[in-house]
């Protein structure tokens, strides 16, 4: 077992997958230990996961600093480092022609809550790692930024119940069964400035039988995610994960970059 990193997790519900990585700590599947677990919803299931195994945990509800922004936005309190005009540029969470107030009222809110979270999270130590578990609120390139300080090397990871790209967004595993598909899956990724846009690191695929409801469909992904997710994490652990930009250029001339996680062979 190699020196262990420190983990902290976001999570807005029941935590299945944040007892998948407890688990995986505990019995030396991965080469951490939990440092805290933040909650965007006071008494869900997570915190309580949280507390049965000594882990600290905390809560920052989002719901305050979007109820003040709408009675009084001209005197919304804002974080003394934020700059709108830059996050704005560097979000992909919303298109172009998006109306500017809608952007606005997004970025200033959660930023306010992010800021939050971000000094909530330094009482409890530096992490190595920030792992997603069902966090339901989309993180703004004001928080990626302040966490993620080296760009080269991100540091914020995140599970998602479809094969991505394919079906971003809430319901993954919904979107999968009513389109038809015949294949489901999980993927793990980096976070970015887009919604379930980053770099990805694993996938894991389950077949959709003809009698299967969305419950089975659910249960088997689920299946998936509490393997692949550990995985992930213990490779992030040991030294394994490397972001690299790579460049192609089309049959017609076309020259497109994307970024790629390489997974090293472990010496």
């Amino acid at each position: 077992m190699g020196e262990k990193i420190r983990i902290g997790s976001l999570i807005s519900g029941g935590g299945t997958n944040l007892q998948a990585i407890v688990d995986a700590c505990e019995d030396g599947r991965i080469d951490g230990a939990m440092a805290f677990v933040a909650s965007d919803q006071s008494g869900v299931k997570g915190l309580e996961r949280a507390r049965n195994h000594n882990i600290a945990s905390f809560v920052v509800e989002y719901g305050p600093f979007i109820q003040a922004y709408r009675q009084n936005p001209a005197n919304f309190a804002l974080p003394d480092d934020f700059d709108f005009s830059e996050i704005c540029a560097k979000q992909h969470l919303f298109p172009a022609d998006a109306p500017e107030e809608r952007i606005r009222s997004f970025l200033c809110t959660r930023a306010a809550a992010e800021s939050r979270l971000l000094s909530e999270m330094k009482a409890h130590g530096p992490v190595d790692l920030l792992v997603l578990a069902g966090f339901m609120r989309n993180l703004t390139p004001y928080f990626i930024d302040r966490f993620n300080t080296d760009p080269g090397n991100p540091r914020i990871m995140n599970i998602h119940p479809a094969i991505l790209p394919s079906f971003p967004g809430v319901d993954g595993y919904g979107d999968t069964f009513r389109y038809g598909c015949k294949v489901g899956g999980c993927t793990v990724h980096f976070i970015d400035y887009g919604e379930d846009s980053g770099p990805i690191i694993g996938q894991r695929a389950f077949p959709i039988l003809e009698t299967d409801t969305l419950d089975d469909v659910k249960r088997k992904g689920l299946e998936q995610e509490w393997q692949l997710y550990p995985q992930c994490i213990q490779d992030f652990a040991r030294g394994l994960l490397k972001t690299v930009n790579m460049t192609h250029r089309l049959d017609d001339g076309r020259v497109f970059q994307r970024t790629v996680v390489k997974i090293a062979q472990p010496a």
